[in-house]
């Protein structure tokens, strides 16, 4: 596509301005009389649109002292004439094209204005001084516009190559969805045939894959350290670390906990609150918004994480008579370390120390995060309903 090019001169100098805002992987080519452009924009739609051009100009110019620069998002050029007069026109050619334009004020009134200036500061770029520095650097389309890059390849090849990242990070909560999404199903499948009897069978039934999903959770804990998402990776840790030992340590580890209708509990509320969690993110890296999902998000937490809390602190509180009767990981003196560690007394320390600090932290850290995921959105609707 040809830019429009308004132009002027003086007995010395042939102004341009080429009418394209921001130009992009620019690439200009002076000969004494010749003059090449090309350059990539981008529309309101996010479409790639490439503009060039080749003037044969009339006369030659001085090529070293020909000089351009960047104003009010066009580019503009000086052209500095080999040898001083008036040009009867522009080109060589008789057929003037309808998008070169003569016109003095557009192509001079802020050239004006630039000569004003002094100083080598202020002094537009020189071609032998210094060549386009975008095309120097031969600009890579696909780093300058990686949206529109992504829809020309979609267009011509009927696919889009993804970000691995992004392809990963799909995959990864898709997964962890349908795990959770399988565990409530069978959960509540059993109880709608069998009553509070299936609470009995809860771990042997889904135990499994509750213990898969919650190590491949520690993967959140490294997303954000690796910048794969911007999360917060503490919170990450506390969290998971949180579930990680209430289910290994509390659960896998005492046979008598497996079968109390608390873990059915704790279970559901975990799978509850993990159904509406990942698709969330999903669409967030698809850069999809869903403003019911993301009020699902950023709501049903409100009464299903002090619940997962209470189910947590009795699953905690109950076993500590049947560790105290085992002594499982608990190391008694004499031995060849020197070093005694009670576990019962850890997890009462545990009940005090870490699990009500842990769930003031989360909560407070969804509380935040829910003005802002929410509270934009209600600014945005009372904004819209003030300019209707």
């Amino acid at each position: 596509m040809n830019p429009t090019i308004y132009w002027s001169q003086n007995v010395d100098q042939v102004f341009l301005t080429i009418d394209v805002n921001d130009p992009k992987g620019t690439e200009i080519q002076f000969n004494e009389s010749s003059m090449t452009f090309d350059a990539y924009t981008s529309t309101k739609n996010n479409d790639l649109v490439n503009y060039n051009f080749t003037l044969d100009l009339h006369e030659s110019t001085t090529h070293e002292n020909n000089v351009y620069e960047m104003i009010d998002h066009k580019l503009q050029f000086w052209l500095m004439k080999k040898i001083p007069g008036i040009w009867p026109k522009l080109i060589k050619s008789d057929e003037v094209p309808s998008w070169l334009i003569e016109d003095a004020e557009k192509s001079r009134q802020k050239n004006s204005k630039k000569s004003g200036k002094t100083g080598d500061k202020n002094k537009p770029l020189n071609f032998d001084e210094k060549l386009h520095r975008e095309f120097l650097e031969k600009r890579n389309v696909h780093e300058d516009y990686p949206q529109m890059y992504d829809n020309l390849h979609k267009q011509e090849m009927g696919y889009r190559k993804e970000d691995l990242k992004k392809v990963y990070l799909v995959i990864y909560n898709l997964c962890q969805l349908v795990a959770f999404l399988y565990v409530l199903v069978i959960m509540t499948i059993r109880y709608s045939r069998e009553g509070p009897e299936s609470m009995k069978e809860t771990y042997s039934s889904v135990g499994s894959i509750m213990k898969f999903v919650q190590i491949l959770q520690f993967l959140e804990v490294m997303h954000p350290m690796f910048g794969y998402t911007k999360g917060n990776a503490f919170i990450a840790l506390l969290q998971t670390s949180g579930r990680a030992f209430i289910l290994f340590c509390m659960i896998e580890c005492e046979p008598r906990m497996q079968t109390k209708p608390v873990v059915f509990y704790v279970f559901y509320v975990w799978a509850l609150v993990e159904i509406f969690r990942y698709p969330y993110y999903i669409t967030q890296v698809l850069n999809v918004d869903i403003p019911l999902l993301t009020w699902l998000r950023y709501t049903v937490w409100i009464p299903l994480y002090p619940l997962g809390f209470l189910f947590e602190g009795i699953i905690v509180l109950r076993n500590i008579p049947y560790f105290d009767e085992t002594n499982k990981f608990t190391v008694a003196l004499p031995n060849s370390w020197n070093f005694a560690f009670h576990f019962p007394t850890f997890m009462r320390l545990y009940l005090l120390i870490l699990c009500i600090p842990g769930m003031y932290t989360m909560m407070s850290h969804m509380n935040k995060t829910r003005a802002i995921k929410i509270g934009k959105k209600d600014k945005r609707k009372e904004s819209d309903k003030k300019l209707s």
